[in-house]
């Protein structure tokens, strides 16, 4: 009989460090499918599957993923941190506008039902950054998409991310990038990151 690989509770998860978009996804769909592998979903960070995968599938899968710049988790601890930062990336950048009523602790803890201290201590031993550090360069990265886009004001940029004022957004803006948001919108096409670089 096949040796199987334990997989994460009952609907047998992967996690994949550094899916971070949406073409992510579609990169990961399209390996599992040439590799015949017929996934319940695929998200950001997390592939569901139906079985457990044979030894040697989940390691010709952990090649495949790791040929295009994915990473297949095998720690729970990095796991958790993976899920974390799926969860803000998501929150961040496939929303209208961030509701601050919610703050991001409070929401990581109802997502993932662990305690938030914890999951910052985590966070900033396998990270090296907090949580709070994390959240902000992915503000900035979505207030450059938004600049780049230039359909929306500053104002309503501040606005749909959260921020509290313009002059909060600015100085924070200013602080990671070095650059004014107005400066940023002359030379955009240098300053944009991908999410998994960010």
């Amino acid at each position: 009989m096949k040796s199987l690989i334990t997989m994460d509770i009952a609907d047998m998860r992967l996690f994949v460090k550094n899916m971070v978009c949406n073409r992510c996804v579609m990169v990961v769909r399209q390996i599992l499918d040439t590799m015949g592998i017929q996934p319940v979903s695929v998200s950001l960070g997390e592939i569901a599957l139906k079985e457990a995968l044979p030894k040697e599938r989940y390691h010709m899968l952990r090649e495949e993923l790791t040929a295009v710049g994915f990473e297949l988790l095998d720690d729970k601890r990095q796991k958790l941190v993976e899920k974390v930062k799926t969860l803000l990336i998501e929150r961040i950048h496939n929303v209208d506008e961030i509701n601050m009523k919610v703050n991001f602790s409070v929401f990581l803890q109802q997502q993932l039902t662990i305690d938030y201290n914890y999951l910052s201590t985590l966070f900033s031993q396998t990270e090296g950054l907090t949580i709070e550090q994390f959240i902000i360069l992915q503000r900035i990265e979505r207030a450059k998409e938004l600049l780049v886009y230039n359909e929306l004001t500053l104002s309503e940029i501040a606005y749909k991310l959260g921020y509290s004022s313009v002059q909060h957004l600015s100085t924070q803006f200013k602080k990671i990038t070095g650059l004014t948001p107005s400066h940023f919108k002359q030379i955009k096409d240098r300053k944009r990151k991908p999410l998994d670089q960010v």
